[in-house]
C-alpha cells in the first residue's frame, strides 16, 4: 500500500510541475531558462543531502562517457516536452507521451536483449494507433506540439533504457545526479542566447518546479524499491486526471472527444501490456 500512495503522490507532484512548466514558457520565460534554474537548484541540493551522508562518493559515474550521452538525451527530452506543452493542451500532451512505454518495450527486445512476444507486439500497436487518434486531424492543438512531445516522450524512452543499462553498474544517485548535472551544464551554455526577464512569480515558480521534481522522482525511486513494478505501472495513467485538471482549472481547456478515445486505447493497451508482464513473472515463478 505505502509504495501504491508513494507513486499516486509522485504522479501529482510531477504533474504539479508540468503544469508550471507550461504556465512559464506561455507567460514570458523560455525552455532554456527552465532546464538551467531547475538545474541549478537541484544539482546543489542532492550534493549537500549526499555530503551529509557521508556518502557523495556514490554521486560520481563508472562510465563518465555513457553517462555523457545520457545526459544529453536527457537535455532533449524536457526541452521538447516543455516545448511542446506551449502550443497543445496538457492533457494532450500527457496521452501522446505514454508513447514511451510502447517505444520502451520496443527498445528493450533492440539494446537489452528481452523478449517481445506476440501480446506484447499487439499492446504496442494498438498503444500507438492510440496516439495517432489524438494527434488526428481533431486534435485542439497545434501538430508542432504533438510532434515535440512525441520527440520528447521517444528520447524519455531512450533515457530510461540507457539508465536500465548503466544501473547494472552505477548507483541511482548518480544516475540521477549526472542527468541533471549534463542537462544544467547545456542549459547554461545556452542560456545567454535565450534569457528573459523574471520577476518575483517567476522566480518562487521555478523554485517550486525544482523542488516538485526532485520530490516526485525520489518517491517513484521509492515506491519502485518496496513495490513490484508491474504493481505500480497501472498508476502512472492517473496522470491524466491530472492533466485534466490543471487544464480545466488553468486554462479552462476540455479535452477533445479524440483526445478521450486516443488515452482509452493507449491506456488500455498499456495495462494489457502490465497485465500480460505479471502472468510472464508468474509462470517464471
Amino acid at each position: 500500500m505505502r509504495g501504491m500512495a508513494f507513486m499516486m503522490l509522485a504522479i501529482g507532484l510531477l504533474s504539479a510541475m508540468d503544469a508550471i512548466a507550461k504556465w512559464l514558457t506561455t507567460n514570458g520565460l523560455t525552455v532554456i531558462q527552465i532546464l538551467a534554474l531547475r538545474s541549478l537548484v537541484i544539482v546543489p541540493l542532492m550534493l549537500i543531502v549526499f555530503s551529509s551522508r557521508g556518502s557523495r562518493a556514490t554521486l560520481v559515474p563508472r562510465s563518465p562517457i555513457l553517462h555523457l550521452y545520457r545526459g544529453v538525451i536527457g537535455f532533449i527530452s524536457p526541452l521538447t516536452f516543455f516545448l511542446g506543452i506551449r502550443h497543445i493542451p496538457l492533457t494532450d500532451a500527457v496521452v501522446v507521451f505514454f508513447a514511451s512505454t510502447f517505444i520502451i518495450a520496443l527498445l528493450s527486445m533492440l539494446f537489452l536483449g528481452e523478449r517481445v512476444g506476440i501480446y506484447r507486439w499487439a499492446s504496442i500497436i494498438s498503444g500507438f494507433l492510440g496516439v495517432l487518434v489524438v494527434v488526428g486531424p481533431k486534435g485542439t492543438g497545434d501538430w508542432h506540439g504533438y510532434a515535440l512531445v512525441f520527440v520528447g516522450s521517444a528520447t524519455y524512452a531512450l533515457l530510461f533504457i540507457s539508465g536500465k543499462y548503466l544501473s547494472r553498474t552505477d548507483s541511482v544517485a548518480s544516475l540521477v545526479f549526472s542527468f541533471n548535472l549534463c542537462v544544467g551544464l547545456i542549459s547554461l551554455i545556452l542560456l545567454p542566447f535565450y534569457w528573459s526577464p523574471m520577476n518575483l512569480t517567476h522566480s518562487m515558480l521555478l523554485i517550486c518546479l525544482a523542488l516538485l521534481a526532485v520530490s516526485g522522482h525520489y518517491l517513484i525511486t521509492l515506491a519502485f524499491s518496496i513495490s513490484e513494478a508491474s504493481l505500480l505501472a497501472p498508476f502512472e495513467y492517473t496522470a491524466v486526471l491530472w492533466a485534466l485538471t490543471f487544464d480545466l482549472l488553468i486554462w479552462q481547456t476540455t479535452p477533445a472527444l479524440s483526445t478521450g478515445l486516443g488515452a482509452t486505447i493507449i491506456i488500455a493497451s498499456g495495462l494489457f501490456m502490465v497485465h500480460r508482464e505479471r502472468i510472464n513473472l508468474a509462470s517464471r515463478a
